[in-house]
């Protein structure tokens, strides 16, 4: 029987989410890729232990997560059956729905009916009777964003999702949903989940995103901070390893491990170095030392690379003007 590290508290820190009450760590585990049909049982049951013993405390989930869709919560949900109802309450589940999940009109975007039905299938692939937060994983121009806001709401006042959240929402939109929720049912989205990284900066001059959201009470989670792991040591050598997600995934591919990028990285890894540091660990601090970032979601294929992920929390954290101002030229090339 799995008995949970009685110090996993003492090294994590936790951040507010917005305005709300609820803190996550600062790391979150994500199972976006790597604990689906594809994984090994034991293999992603170690990489949630690991995380639970070193003080993660949230885990981020979505509807179509896998492969193949779905099969990331059923398999959440083996993993939480055999080891963690005694710690349900310490943990923070997520889930998502917005991008396509089954066949048909029906089974995409925001409406209430795809968002309401989504959330009662993920439920019953983890084994909850809620999840602590909810979130609509992208916006939808073919639904009113009352309807989907009005969805988010009657998940709350259901008892379906403790929390509601949105992913992927510009800040004007973002700041809109806000206006609803509140004005029509006393609820405020508690984070926005977006892609951001050395590599992926777009929401650092995207209506200055992160500082709009925390100025109307809103927290930011980040996900991709190692972008697709680019920004690790898998790829400095230029050469492309067997069973890696250049080779394996449409969200990265061989193409972009060309001799531009190795430079980049290497350039980028020379800074890591300089400061005592991998460039994961690099990767990882430079967005945890924005103050505005509340968790950044970190993914792994196994325990040894959620601990490289890890040890980046016992690294400075601190940066220069100097080396921020080196790192962004360098990324920038």
């Amino acid at each position: 029987m799995y008995i949970a590290n009685e110090k996993r508290y003492e090294e994590m820190k936790y951040n507010r989410c917005g305005a709300s009450g609820l803190k996550l760590s600062e790391m979150s585990l994500g199972f976006w890729h790597n604990f689906g049909t594809n994984s090994d049982y034991k293999t992603t049951e170690d990489i949630v232990k690991c995380a639970f013993d070193n003080g993660i405390t949230s885990f981020d989930l979505a509807n179509n997560y896998g492969p193949i869709y779905g099969s990331a919560e059923e398999r959440f949900g083996e993993i939480l059956k055999n080891n963690f109802l005694p710690y349900r309450e310490e943990m923070v589940i997520s889930s998502k729905a917005g991008y396509d999940m089954w066949p048909g009109p029906y089974g995409e975007g925001g409406s209430k009916k795809y968002l309401i039905s989504s959330c009662n299938q993920s439920l019953k692939r983890m084994g909850l009777e809620y999840v602590d937060i909810f979130y609509h994983h992208c916006p939808d121009p073919n639904t009113p964003l009352y309807e989907t806001m009005e969805a988010l709401a009657q998940l709350v006042r259901s008892g379906k999702a403790l929390y509601v959240a949105i992913s992927n929402y510009p800040l004007e939109l973002a700041i809109k949903a806000k206006m609803i929720l509140e004005t029509e049912w006393n609820i405020s989205p508690i984070l926005n989940q977006v892609s951001y990284s050395i590599l992926n900066r777009e929401n650092d001059d995207r209506d200055n995103l992160f500082l709009g959201l925390e100025n109307n009470g809103i927290g930011t989670i980040v996900f991709s901070p190692l972008a697709q792991g680019l920004l690790t040591d898998k790829y400095l050598s230029g050469n492309i390893p067997e069973n890696c997600r250049a080779r394996e995934n449409k969200f990265l591919s061989e193409s972009d491990i060309n001799e531009k990028m190795v430079k980049k990285l290497n350039a980028l890894n020379d800074i890591a170095a300089s400061r005592g540091q991998s460039l994961t660990q690099m990767a990882l601090t430079w967005i945890l030392s924005k103050q505005n970032i509340t968790s950044v979601i970190v993914g792994a294929r196994n325990k040894e690379q959620l601990s490289k992920s890890l040890s980046a929390l016992k690294t400075k954290r601190d940066f220069s003007a100097a080396e921020d101002k080196k790192i962004i030229e360098i990324a920038s090339l």
